[in-house]
């Protein structure tokens, strides 16, 4: 419809110009932008209906009811599209129409009206029948009846009438309402309504229960990262209510029944503690308790600050290195809710364990200090840097470590130490030393300096050792004497020039080997498996060599073993015992000098047999008898093999059970006595004695103490050995009996 209206066409060229009009009308049929609706009224209510139709020619209206045209009378006004019908009764009830026409078209919308009338009836709409309301509270019962007309409305408390006050009032709908409730208000209430078709009452109960009130809250807490803390959140409620507990921290709810890290639910039925445990710094924050009630819900909130140690520094650089310096900056970290009170500088090289703090101008970093300069370092060293942040609670993160960078050279300060010498051969000068560590040699090309003069002269030799690793240096010269001494210094250097010299030793060149054989060897065989070599001693002087000490040679004549052993002694030493040999084998031995040089030549070789090996069987059939303290033993005497060295005597060794010392008795009989107190038990064993040493030692015999033996003074033997006593004993008597006269009657 909006395209309605005058239009002009206009058209020109060179000649002039022509304009033409015209006008556009537009028609259409109505349309319903608006359409009535079925509508329930009380009797005596009013009706008001509109309906609205758009179209072209502006249509008219015109109403109807039950099909019948509808004209205004004393209740009835019709105005346009307009129906108000005033004091409804029941007759007027009916299906109503509204027209709208033009002279294109009619259209109709149509709607019921129903007009009530009925008594009060609570059958839809019922009083609550219990009503619970908590002291101090606010509550409205509702009293809302199907009544046409509406019902008016008044109410009971028991049986009698209820009276309005400022507390307690109706409101507009007819419901009750109270504020302020207190426990006696509690009862039973009862609504009234009442119209011209009849009078409904029903009643309910109205409940007061105590207030929940949080009687101790969550407060604000100031704790230490690491400690575990309980957040209280404790109530006094009706015991009736049930109460619920739900705690958020920042805005979120924290789910405890799922079992959330850190965070645990304690207490009983009116206890909500929050308990954290092993706090951390991300638990900082707001913790609200809320409680709930079918009835209500209430809160209450605690912050809570977690103080830890700084987090660690960041973008820590290095400004400038120098051979000894290096100057840091860095920015603080987190202070972790409590301020930054040091820093301290670190630093690693390849030849430290671990990091170790540095020495820092200046001394002493407050929190507030950002750069700081390194000292004391050692040059031409590859050093990263870190720096650690420490607060009231303690000593925070490491930072990352900064660039790998190397020192500047300079000059090495430290000198070898331990020099040493001596040795070698005829015309050297051996000389040792303590090697520098690479990381005190303080540049490249790094070396040691040896210096040395014969003792007495002003002149000194210098020589360059530049193997970094050396720790040994010979000097050679034809015209050194055998052990003449030299004064000798040992240096270092490097790309950056000479370093420190070391405090001046004094060692002796190489010496010849000794010149002479030592004298009167001799060989004496004192077992089965040693001997005994000795010697003279050689009266030496610088001619003749000096010795240190001598070595012995032995050796068998088996072609398959041409020398068996070599040992050596120091100093004025004239004799020496050799073990582990072979028994009933002839061995040979010679003696030779030896010093720093070499040794000297050989004496004559002298022989000696071993003796023959001790005896291979062990003493047997040992009976033993105990008389008060005294202890009787008796023992076969040991045949000895062709092989073995003859049987010399025996050794009884003894001891108490828990004692390791050991006592020997010795003898050449194959019994004996001892005098023990036997105050606990004995361990006993019996060998054999011979020039080829002991032999095999007899089973140990256990010999218990007097308090286990019988009353009687029965001897108490030995379970391997009481056979052959009870045997040798019944034989004596059997071969006593046998040579008695009786017998030969």
């Amino acid at each position: 419809m909006e395209d309605e209206g005058f239009y002009e066409c206009a058209a020109g060229n060179l000649r002039g110009r022509n304009l033409a009009k015209g006008q556009l009308i537009f028609y259409a049929p109505p349309e319903w932008e608006r359409k009535i609706q079925n509508t329930y009224l009380s009797i005596y209510d009013s009706l008001f209906w509109e309906c609205k139709a758009s179209g072209k020619p502006h249509p008219w209206y015109t109403w109807l009811k039950n099909g019948e045209r509808l004209n205004p009378g004393e209740r009835i006004q019709i105005e346009n599209g307009t129906l108000i019908i005033t004091m409804l009764n029941v007759s007027d009830s009916g299906v109503y129409q509204c027209a709208a026409e033009n002279k294109y078209q009619l259209i109709y919308a149509n709607a019921e009206l129903r007009v009530l009338a009925s008594a009060p009836d609570f059958s839809k709409n019922p009083i609550k029948k219990n009503s619970v309301v908590q002291v101090g509270g606010d509550i409205a019962i509702e009293c809302k009846p199907n009544a046409f007309p509406r019902a008016a409305v008044t109410w009971k408390r028991g049986t009698d009438s209820l009276r309005q006050s400022r507390r307690v009032f109706l409101l507009e709908d007819g419901s009750l309402k109270i504020h302020n409730v207190s426990r006696s208000d509690a009862g039973s209430y009862t609504c009234v309504a009442t119209n011209q078709f009849g009078v409904a009452r029903h009643t309910g109960s109205l409940i007061v229960k105590e207030r929940t009130v949080i009687t101790v809250p969550p407060s604000q807490m100031d704790v230490t990262v690491g400690e575990s803390i309980v957040l209280p959140c404790q109530v006094s409620h009706d015991p009736s209510v049930g109460v619920a507990f739900v705690w958020s921290f920042n805005g979120h709810i924290i789910d405890l029944e799922k079992g959330v890290a850190h965070f645990e639910r304690i207490g009983g039925e009116s206890v909500g503690d929050l308990m954290i445990r092993n706090i951390q710094l991300n638990h900082s924050g707001k913790y609200l308790c809320m409680v709930q009630t079918t009835l209500e819900s209430l809160s209450a909130v605690a912050d809570i600050i977690v103080r830890g140690p700084p987090g660690p520094p960041e973008d820590v650089r290095v400004e400038h290195i120098s051979s000894t310096t290096s100057q840091l900056s860095w920015r603080p970290g987190s202070d972790n809710n409590s301020p930054i009170q040091i820093f301290t500088v670190q630093a690693r090289t390849p030849f430290s364990v671990g990091w170790q703090a540095v020495s820092t101008v200046p001394e002493i970093l407050s929190g507030k200090t950002y750069n700081a300069t390194a000292v004391g370092l050692s040059p031409w060293v590859d050093y990263e840097f870190r720096v650690v942040a420490g607060n009231s609670v303690g000593i925070g993160e490491p930072s990352k470590p900064s660039e790998l960078l190397r020192t500047r050279a300079s000059v090495p300060v430290v000198a070898p130490t331990n020099i040493n010498g001596g040795g070698g051969s005829r015309s050297e000068l051996v000389i040792t030393w303590e090697p520098i560590p690479e990381e005190l040699q303080n540049g490249g090309e790094f070396g040691y300096l040896v210096m040395l003069r014969p003792v007495g002269s002003t002149t000194w030799t210098k020589e360059r050792v530049p193997s970094v690793d050396s720790a040994r240096f010979v000097y050679r010269n034809e015209s050194v004497a055998p052990l003449s001494p030299f004064e000798v210094k040992v240096g270092v250097y490097n790309t950056e020039g000479e370093g420190a010299l070391s405090a001046m030793s004094v060692i002796y060149s190489g010496e010849d080997e000794p010149q002479l054989a030592p004298r009167g060897t001799a060989v004496q065989s004192s077992s089965a498996s040693e001997m005994e070599v000795s010697w003279n001693a050689i009266a030496w002087n610088r001619n003749t060599g000096r010795v240190l000490g001598y070595e012995v040679l032995y050796w068998t004549d088996d072609s398959r073993e041409p020398m068996i052993g070599k040992i050596r002694v120091s100093g004025n030493v004239t004799a020496k015992t050799i073990t582990g040999l072979r028994a009933n084998t002839i061995y040979f031995a010679s003696v030779r000098a030896y010093n720093t040089g070499g040794t000297g030549p050989s004496s004559p070789p002298v022989n000696v047999t071993t003796k023959k090996s001790p005896p291979s069987q062990p003493p047997a059939n040992i009976a033993w008898k105990l008389t008060n303290s005294k202890l009787c033993l008796n023992w076969e005497h040991v045949k000895t093999m062709e092989n073995e060295s003859e049987v010399l005597g025996y050794k009884i060794l003894y001891r108490q059970n828990r004692q390791s010392k050991t006592h020997v008795l010795e003898t050449n009989n194959t019994s004996a006595e001892l005098l023990v107190p036997f105050e606990e038990d004995y361990l006993i064993e019996i060998r054999t004695v011979s020039d080829g040493g002991d032999g095999s030692s007899s089973e140990e015999i256990r010999i218990p103490k007097m308090s286990s033996l019988s009353s009687r003074g029965v001897p108490v033997l030995e379970p391997s050995i009481h056979f052959l006593f009870c045997y040798f004993y019944c034989f004596a008597i059997f071969t006593v009996l046998l040579s008695s006269p009786l017998y030969d009657e």
